[in-house]
Formats: C-alpha cells, sequence, structure tokens
C-alpha cells in the first residue's frame, strides 16, 4: 500500500465519523508496533492538507522491559518533526513479578491505557488516537461473541467521560494486510513487543480464527466487517458521509 491510499482510507474514516474537528490536539498512541507506526504516517500525512486544523503529538508507554529500544522511534518523530513523549513506568514488573497474573492482559491493558490517558490530558490533548484497523474490529466482535456472548466492537469515536477526552479509530477501514505492506514499503522501525504474553493470547486465537474462517470463505472479513459498521451495536456512532465514498478496492 502506498502512502496515498493509506491517508485515502484515513480521511474517509475521519469524514465518516467526524473524528477530527478544528483545533484539536491529538495524542497519537505508538506502541511500536507496525499498525502505530503507519496511524502517526497517517495523521502526519492528513495533517498536510484536512481542512479542519489539528496538532498531533506521539506518546509511547514503556512498560518497563528491558531490550526495548525507543531511539527508531525518537529518529522518526524528529524527522517527521512530530513532538514524541515518552512515558516511563513498571507496569512490566508489577504484572509479572509483584502480582504474578495467569492473565496479564487486562490488567496491563487498563494501566496501560490510564498512564497514556494522563499523559495526554496533561500534554493538553483533547484527542486520543489508536491505530485499530479494520481486522483488529473483527477479531475483537468474533471475541465478544464467543466468550461473552454479545454482538459488539470497538467504536469509531468513543468519548471518555471520566478523562474528559475523546478517542478515535482512524485506521479503521485499513485491512491488516496493507498496513504490512505499507510497512515493509516504507520501512517503519519496527520494535518487536519483548512482553512475555505476546502471541499467546485470546486476541491471537481469534486472528487465527478469522484468517481461517477467510480462506474457507473467501470475503468472510468484509462481510463481518460490513456486518459492525451497518449492524446495531449500541452506541455506535452513524456515518456522516459514506454514502458519498465510491467503494473502495
Amino acid at each position: 500500500m502506498k502512502l496515498q491510499q493509506l491517508l485515502s482510507y484515513t480521511r474517509r474514516a475521519v469524514d465518516d465519523y467526524q473524528m477530527i474537528q478544528p483545533g484539536d490536539k491529538i495524542a497519537i498512541g505508538i506502541s511500536g508496533g507496525k499498525d502505530s507506526l503507519a496511524l502517526l504516517y497517517a495523521l502526519h500525512g492528513l495533517k498536510r492538507f484536512y481542512p479542519n486544523p489539528f496538532e498531533i503529538h506521539a506518546i509511547t508507554v514503556d512498560l518497563g522491559f528491558i531490550n526495548f529500544n525507543l531511539d527508531p522511534i525518537r529518529d522518526l518523530c524528529r524527522q517527521m518533526d512530530v513532538p514524541y513523549t515518552v512515558v516511563q513506568t513498571d507496569i512490566g514488573h508489577i504484572i509479572f513479578e509483584d502480582r504474578k497474573e495467569k492473565n496479564p492482559c487486562a490488567l496491563c491493558a487498563k494501566m496501560r491505557k490510564g498512564a497514556f490517558n494522563e499523559q495526554a490530558k496533561a500534554l493538553g490533548c483533547n484527542k486520543l488516537a489508536y491505530g485499530h484497523h479494520k481486522d483488529d474490529l473483527v477479531e475483537t466482535m468474533l471475541l465478544s461473541l464467543i466468550f461473552e456472548g454479545r454482538f459488539y466492537s470497538f467504536s469509531p469515536v468513543t468519548y471518555l467521560d471520566r478523562m474528559d477526552i475523546t478517542l478515535i479509530r482512524p485506521l479503521m477501514y485499513v485491512n491488516e494486510a496493507d498496513v504490512i505492506g505499507f510497512s515493509h514499503k516504507y520501512h517503519l522501525p519496527v520494535c518487536k513487543s519483548p512482553c512475555p504474553a505476546d502471541g499467546v493470547t485470546k486476541r491471537e486465537y481469534a486472528k487465527e480464527l478469522a484468517a481461517q474462517l477467510n480462506r474457507d470463505h473467501p470475503g468472510a472479513i468484509e462481510r463481518m466487517f460490513g456486518a459492525i459498521i451497518n449492524g446495531n451495536i449500541p452506541n455506535w456512532p452513524p456515518r456522516h458521509t459514506c454514502a458519498n465514498h465510491s467503494k473502495d478496492k
């Protein structure tokens, strides 16, 4: 995928769900993975021509694992002239050493998001941006159906009332395969996760399940995504301009 295509999908999502208003200051969550780095490229590119002027600030929550080198991301943000903040924490030690959590992901995510949100507020940001793509939304829906018995997925826009801040997901129309292609084409400085639980989570199970369904029934992921955005998920925001877009290939 070329940058122009990434920007096209991103702008479509931003327009459809009115994710960005004039004067927004958006904190971009940078994990070091391909998705968050693609999001950084997308919003940095969109910022140059989008009619609603906005600012971006990249933030990484460092969980305290050893051998997690963020210098390549620092260099990238410097080249892009994007402010970058690293929040140092001991979340990894708390999860795996102090508490010895058998199912660490939920608590880790809660603590990581809390640290990210607090830093974003401290920097004066009124929006948070996560790099969740189309496959993430489908996998979340499968997890919800299988383990919770309900039809649910990430919302494109979520107002977090306790923090008085809004979360947006501008990559929601982008396939993971395209993110991978973009990462390779533009040589994104992906930092491999040092987390001991990486690759052994329920989400990995959902990812494999979605991939298998798509192999057995080509187009299944697209149809499931269509069910998500056209369904009746509680608190799902209305689309404003999608009818005016031609179908993306």
